[in-house]
């Protein structure tokens, strides 16, 4: 999502579980986590928010009384291809695999890490953003094929490592945002961490700028992060 002066806003989150506890502490945790996160009782509450408002993502409890999760997503299909995350008890294979068959996009089993719903959710929203962007990013005198993990300057290929690839895919997928080493971490499901993000920040600057001391495409944004320009 953009906002004024392509600034970017945060995912909207709509929680749906019948769990008022739950709800509270997912709402507060999503929300320092840096998403919007509005919550919802019932399927039925849902529909209402889901009327008047638009949302990226929603995470919904299997078992709800009166209208199941399962039951609300199978209905929403019809309409809407929004993702969704179920919150499941249910440990049985078939019970997943149902619920991945309604139009789940994953599901995560309760009880669960805060952290790991969190990861399963950006996992979710990066792959929609790349489904919905041109798979050929440019920059410069450089495009990066991002199906084919291919960097090419003027036309010719440009060899980068597999770390290297990672990053990048880090970088294209959210050009001109601020990435902070806790996103990064996050987006690389922790593959690469602290100094080690760094390190290799520095060695894809060789790649990408004429004066890595000076650098025109990946810059450091002071006490934030990096930022890849493309425009």
């Amino acid at each position: 999502m953009a906002g004024p002066a392509g600034t970017a806003l945060p995912a909207h989150i709509l929680v749906i579980d019948d769990d008022e506890r739950l709800r509270d502490l997912l709402q507060r945790f999503l929300a320092e986590s840096d998403f919007l996160v509005t919550v919802a009782g019932s399927a039925e509450e849902a529909r209402a928010y889901l009327v008047g408002m638009a949302f990226d993502l929603l995470v919904i409890d299997v078992m709800m009384p009166g209208e199941t999760g399962v039951e609300f997503l199978a209905d929403l299909r019809k309409t809407s291809e929004v993702p969704a995350l179920f919150l499941t008890a249910m440990s049985e294979t078939e019970d997943r695999i149902t619920g991945l068959e309604t139009g789940a996009d994953d599901y995560i089993s309760k009880p669960f890490e805060p952290r790991e719903l969190t990861l399963r959710i950006r996992r979710i929203l990066d792959r929609q953003a790349m489904a919905a962007k041109p798979s050929m990013i440019q920059f410069g005198p450089f495009s990066y094929d991002t199906d084919r993990q291919v960097l090419s300057e003027n036309g010719r290929r440009v060899h980068i490592t597999t770390a290297e690839q990672d990053l990048l895919g880090c970088f294209t997928a959210a050009a001109n945002q601020i990435l902070s080493r806790d996103d990064i971490s996050d987006r690389l499901a922790g593959r690469m961490k602290g100094r080690s993000i760094d390190v290799a920040v520095a060695r894809l600057r060789t790649k990408l700028e004429q004066d890595p001391r000076f650098p025109v495409f990946l810059q450091t944004v002071r006490g934030r992060g990096w930022m890849l320009r493309t425009n």
